[in-house]
């Protein structure tokens, strides 16, 4: 029986579509958020639900080969070269429990989604700055939140999975599961393919935040104040400073319009407190643009106001144990505005509840980090070697302070057996490995940051 005969018995009966390169569709199928990689899959599955995501990882082992998984395709680290890509964009349903205050939504879902459901009855999700951003990922890779130091990481909010395991069986898994509820929940993507998400939701109406913009020529006052202010700021107020170069260009406001600019953003569930909190930074230097106040939780992709259209970009992160004055320096000196090719960085404020593992432990691993620190570039024009190098010698110098990688910020193709070590903990990550070896001993789940140490 040839390939196309056997591909064409294994996936029959699908409620989704099945695409093969060079038919239509599929260019757009294999291509995510990141257009600087894009998968070049055998085969795609247009997965309608959880039926077509088991047949999907039937037929790749049955054809001896690895199945990737897509909704948004914001992280992309890792591309399907001639493997099973399972598009989960279509499995986008949300439904929101007011009276248990759980969510339960499919992995193609978008948080915004999210929040339009939840906002109604007083909930909102622990999404991130990015409303355009895809549950699914975000949350099993951690998923560091707008009010991340007030209710940890998302991950921390899960209470259940559907899952697709590498036997082609939907599983429901959750605290009863010790080892795989354990496993999925930072281990993302290497135990099977998630087909639902029940998550617990916060009871918050209105958020204080915002932002300001300052010209970079205050960069060092602001990045030291930066580090001094975060050390005496209660846990209810999450906070982050980025750097960011603006083409001189109509698409952009006009006050920032040709301008190296320094964005501090805040968010918080104090609203009597919010405005107390955030006042001393209107002395540190002269604001260029002040947008700050209460708002519904459904505006909260202003406070960041992070590009929502697909385009290609390099970068990582590192997750620091604390900031030291030369780390502050670097960052200017190396990814500031003289730098020679674009940086965009984003420090942010860590600790808080994402330092405390939740009642039902998972595998997020260096909770003891203060801050994190990410700097990406996008690569229209750009050598994408140098952009590499160049955030590579900025890591190089916060290295001593530097505990590890997060998951949820590594951008472009990276080669897995470079990170394995660096995203968990020693004993995290060896436990990962021996369940990796229960649970898909095929290592069918291979084209992302992968577990298997052969």
């Amino acid at each position: 029986m040839s390939f196309d005969d056997r591909l064409a018995e294994l996936l029959t009966g699908l409620d989704g579509s099945v695409l093969r390169p060079g038919m239509d569709g599929y260019d757009d199928e294999v291509t995510g958020f990141q257009t600087g990689l894009r998968h070049q899959s055998a085969i795609v599955v247009r997965a309608r639900g959880a039926t077509d995501v088991c047949a999907a990882v039937r037929a790749a082992a049955a054809l001896d080969l690895p199945v990737a998984v897509q909704a948004t395709g914001h992280g992309l680290t890792v591309p399907d070269e001639g493997g099973v890509l399972v598009s989960t964009r279509r499995m986008d349903a949300v439904e929101v429990d007011p009276e248990s205050g759980l969510a339960r939504i499919g992995p193609g879902a978008r948080w915004d989604q999210v929040v339009a459901a939840a906002e109604p009855h007083g909930l909102v999700p622990p999404s991130g700055s990015a409303g355009h951003v895809g549950v699914a990922g975000y949350t099993l890779a951690g998923g560091i939140g707008l009010l991340a130091r007030e209710f940890g990481y998302a991950a921390d909010h899960v209470r259940a999975l559907d899952v697709v395991t590498a036997d082609g069986e939907l599983r429901r898994v959750d605290a009863e599961d010790v080892d795989l509820f354990w496993a999925i929940r930072g281990g993302r993507d290497n135990f099977g393919v998630v087909t639902r998400i029940e998550i617990a939701l916060a009871p918050v109406g209105s958020i204080y935040g915002g932002g300001i913009y300052f010209d970079s020529v205050h960069a060092e006052a602001l990045l030291s104040f930066f580090h001094s202010w975060t050390t005496r700021v209660p846990e209810t107020i999450t906070a982050s400073l980025g750097m960011i170069g603006y083409p001189d260009l109509p698409a952009f406001p006009e006050p920032l319009r040709g301008r190296h600019v320094v964005h501090v953003r805040f968010a918080t569930t104090d609203l009597a407190g919010g405005a107390e909190l955030v006042r001393p930074w209107l002395d540190v230097a002269p604001p260029i643009v002040e947008h700050l106040g209460e708002l519904p939780y459904r505006k909260a992709g202003s406070v960041y106001r992070e590009p929502n259209f697909p385009h290609a970009y390099d970068g990582n992160s590192v997750l620091l144990e604390d900031l030291d004055p030369q780390d502050l320096l670097a960052v200017r000196e190396l990814v500031g505005p003289a730098a020679e090719v674009p940086c965009i960085v984003d420090l942010r404020h860590l600790g808080g509840a994402l330092a405390r593992q939740p009642a039902v432990p998972n595998a997020v691993s260096f909770r003891s980090a203060q801050y994190i620190l990410r700097v990406l570039s996008p690569l229209d024009g750009a050598d994408a070697t140098r952009v590499r190098e160049l955030h590579e010698h900025l890591f190089e110098r916060v290295a001593p302070r530097t505990l590890g990688r997060s998951l949820n910020f590594i951008y472009g193709r990276r080669n897995p057996t470079d990170l394995r070590s660096e995203l968990y903990e020693p004993d995290i990550l060896h436990r990962l490995v021996a369940l990796k070896k229960v649970h898909d001993p095929a290592n069918i789940f291979r084209r992302n940051q992968n577990l298997e140490l052969a």
